[in-house]
């Protein structure tokens, strides 16, 4: 069965490596749409479909994974920094403090469709202005939800993890490989 990422993050596709999962990646060229009155869950877990529905719609014989994180403080999400400000902002309010990371999950093998999400809870240690300088200007800020990515440098500050690791990173692989089990035994 020839698998397909619906995403362009190095992260992902790395994480289903790791796990031995062969796949080819087709980015989602979707316009993403947040609905209204949803919970972070529930955006989270639309936006992982309305990727993997995209690459689907383009390659129907294949089984598409498509997923989304985000970040959640005080009930608030924390999405991409626009720029220097935004992710002094973000990191200001993390640091001292728990957040939960969700990553969502579409699978989508022809009619078939798995949805789910997995939730982890991560506590930042307090940093000075000076520590949120330097990390922003290390650049690795961008392109991050909540403005860090904790397998890098940013790993210095992470006080607590609780839940899956690979969630954080951007994709809960051992439920995926467990989806892609059952997948396997029906067909």
């Amino acid at each position: 069965m020839n698998i397909i990422l619906a995403s362009k993050s190095p992260r992902r596709t790395e994480l289903l490596n790791l796990i031995g999962i062969k796949h080819t990646i087709v980015p989602s060229t979707v316009e993403e749409i947040v609905k209204d009155n949803l919970t972070p869950k529930e955006i989270v877990e639309d936006l992982s479909f309305q990727k993997a529905k995209d690459v689907a719609n383009k390659y129907p014989n294949d089984l598409v994974i498509g997923a989304d994180t985000i970040v959640v403080i005080n009930n608030k999400i924390l999405g991409k920094p626009k720029d220097y400000d935004d992710a002094y902002n973000m990191l200001s309010l993390l640091q001292g403090n728990s957040h939960e990371v969700i990553t969502g999950v579409t699978i989508i093998k022809g009619d078939n469709i798995y949805t789910f999400s997995e939730t982890a809870e991560v506590t930042f240690y307090p940093m000075s202005h000076e520590e949120i300088d330097e990390y922003i200007n290390t650049k690795d800020v961008y392109d991050k939800a909540g403005s860090y990515a904790i397998q890098g440098i940013c790993s210095r500050h992470i006080k607590e993890i609780k839940g899956d690791y690979n969630t954080i990173v951007g994709l809960p692989v051992s439920r995926i490989y467990q989806i892609l089990k059952e997948i396997n035994k029906t067909k």
